[in-house]
């Protein structure tokens, strides 16, 4: 086994920990829930303002995307395995979810803004589903929004000299008002995923 490869089975180990500890640990039944399926609410403060750069290059914020629930990702172009499954998952979900998959929006936001140039963001997130909003931006604005939903990402130097990225792989998902309330895991079971994306979907407001 490589070296490389031994370095992502540690890092997925420490991130499935650590959602695991978030189940725990973050969440609290929303007031008034009881029995009826409701979204949890959140204990620890994930996710928040933030400024990046679309695939066209145009500035985007968290504004932009007011009023909608959000599933975001966080990858990077040239992950070998991780990132492209996520990616053609999400795709599937879009597709499951049919005319309601546009009361959500559905973000990609680069962990490698060195590489990931906002032009490289959108032709390779295209290749998926032109609804997966690909985000880039500075070397800075992209450490601010991975500080904020407290995303695991770290450069991890191979022996060509080149460098690959460990992050978290789980999908966060934040309701209409930005808030996050929950995730969905890597690997996790398509039926369960797309049962989380329709509460979120239902809970959010009708004119979104």
């Amino acid at each position: 086994m490589s070296k490389l490869k031994i370095i992502r089975i540690g890092a997925w180990a420490a991130v499935a920990a650590l959602a695991a500890a978030a189940g725990v640990l973050v969440y609290q039944q929303a007031t008034g829930s009881k029995n009826t399926g409701a979204l949890l609410e959140p204990l620890a403060a994930i996710g928040g303002p933030f400024e990046l750069v679309n695939g066209n290059g145009e500035t985007v914020t968290d504004k932009d995307f007011a009023g909608k629930p959000l599933a975001i990702y966080f990858g990077f172009t040239f992950c070998p395995d991780v990132c492209p499954t996520t990616l053609t998952e999400m795709q599937g979900w879009i597709e499951a979810l049919g005319p309601d998959a546009d009361r959500m929006n559905f973000l990609f936001v680069t962990v490698d803004p060195e590489r990931d140039t906002p032009d490289v963001m959108r032709d390779y997130v295209g290749a998926f589903d032109k609804r997966i909003i690909p985000l880039s931006g500075s070397v800075d604005q992209v450490s601010e929004v991975v500080k904020a939903y407290r995303v695991y990402a770290k450069k991890v130097p191979l022996d060509d000299g080149d460098y690959t990225m460990d992050h978290s792989a789980a999908v966060f998902l934040m309701n209409a008002d930005n808030r996050f309330v929950g995730t969905i895991a890597y690997g996790e079971d398509e039926e369960n995923a797309l049962k989380k994306l329709r509460r979120l979907i239902e809970n959010a407001p009708k004119s979104s």
